[in-house]
């Protein structure tokens, strides 16, 4: 019997190799990867070609959320569930309408987890029930949202710094991180404000939080 092939990603490793251990204990599953943050996971994604992803919404570089909408705009037959400690709705929401097909709480238990994985497998949406109620009655087309979004305009290295900015980071700290210089960090900081007609650190924030691009709170 074919086995069904998932990545987990998360940037807990005890979580992770957990979960991972856990999941393989079950019948048809296969744990092919597992990844620490957003961009490991697309990276893993293209390599494995999964059927299923487990992803946490918050993750350095590259949050679940744009994760998320990367894999699935390229690999649409994948199926994505957020696995999150976090029930507020700008996350919910954010992992929905980048295109999630389930939404659970990482207190939830490893049952639900399992109830989750088949709902969604077989076609349908699962969210825990502490989340429910964020979901009914909310406006969004998971997977049928074909509006091109301006963050497309940014480069991947750009979308990086932008999610440093808006988690509080000044630009030395963002160019170790990204191991680019001060002066090449301040360029990307330049064009951001071109490309996005924003012109403060609080205006990048927000513009942040509401494409997915960071899970900070102003």
């Amino acid at each position: 019997m074919k086995k069904t092939k998932i990545i987990i990603a998360d940037d807990h490793n005890i979580l992770q190799h957990g979960l991972a251990k856990s999941l393989e204990t079950e019948k048809g599953f296969e744990v092919v990867a597992k990844a620490n943050s957003g961009l490991a996971a697309i990276e893993l994604v293209n390599r494995h070609l999964p059927d299923l992803v487990i992803m946490d919404v918050s993750m350095p570089h590259l949050n679940g959320i744009e994760a998320t909408k990367q894999i699935l705009n390229k690999n649409p037959e994948i199926k994505v569930i957020a696995l999150s400690m976090h029930m507020e709705k700008i996350y919910v929401s954010g992992m929905l309408k980048a295109g999630a097909s389930g939404y659970i709480l990482k207190s939830c238990s490893f049952k639900e987890l399992l109830t989750c994985i088949k709902t969604v497998l077989s076609g349908k949406y699962f969210f825990c029930k502490e989340v429910e109620s964020i979901v009914s009655g909310e406006d969004y087309v998971p997977l049928d949202n074909k509006s091109i979004s301006v963050v497309s305009l940014l480069s991947e290295r750009e979308r990086e710094v932008l999610q440093l900015i808006a988690e509080g980071y000044k630009s030395r700290a963002i160019a170790q991180k990204l191991h680019i210089s001060v002066k090449t960090v301040d360029i990307h900081r330049t064009n951001l404000k071109t490309k996005l007609n924003i012109h403060s650190i609080a205006e990048l924030t927000k513009f942040a939080i509401a494409e997915g691009l960071t899970t900070s709170f102003i």
